[in-house]
Order: C-alpha cells, then structure tokens, then sequence
C-alpha cells in the first residue's frame, strides 16, 4: 500500500513538475528529497492557479506578492544552495523568481 502510494506521488510530481519549472536536481537523502518534493508541490500549486482563469484576482495578488516569494526565498532557494552551491547562486536564483514573478504581474497585471 505503501509502495502504491509513494508510485503514484512521484509520478504525479514528476508530471507536474515538468512543464511548470526547472526540478531540482536529483538528491540522494531522503529527507531533503522529501523537502524538495514538498516545496516543487507547493510552487507548482502557486503556479496552477496562476494559471487557471477562475481563480480570483484577489488570490493571485497574495500568491504573486506575498506566498510564492516567501516559499522561495525563506525555504525552496535556500535549499537548493546548501546542497548545490556549485549548480546555482543566488543571483541565478533571484533571477529565476523575478522572471516567473514579472511574467505573472504582467499578465494579470498585477502590482504588489
């Protein structure tokens, strides 16, 4: 049951994860595999409803302004540079957000 489980969350994270954002890079402990995999499902549900039409102005503008920003500056980019510090920096990082946090404000046009 267990096994069934976990199959079907990493294949739904797989699927996911690969048309909304670069995945981290495969981690070899299982904690910090967890904690990327929590994190990806939490930025990919930002962006989900970013990006369905029925979710309401106010939200987007609390995803775009204040929760997407925090999840990735407080825990998502934080992890990536202690376990890949030679695959990302933190201006690659700021950067990254910036571009996904410019298209989004600009489509909804959205000012935080």
């Amino acid at each position: 049951m267990k096994n069934k489980i976990l199959i079907l969350l990493l294949l739904s994270f797989v699927i996911t994860s690969c048309s909304k954002q670069e995945s981290a890079p495969p981690v070899t402990d299982r904690d910090t595999s967890a904690r990327f995999e929590k994190l990806d499902a939490i930025i990919n549900g930002y962006l989900d409803k970013l990006d369905d039409p029925k979710t309401a102005l106010t939200e987007r503008k609390q995803i775009l302004c204040i929760d997407y920003p925090n999840v990735y500056n407080k825990e998502y980019a934080p992890l990536l540079l202690k376990h890949f510090p030679n695959e990302f920096t933190q201006v690659k990082l700021d950067q990254d957000l910036k571009l996904a946090l410019d298209y989004y404000k600009g489509k909804d046009n959205i000012q935080c």
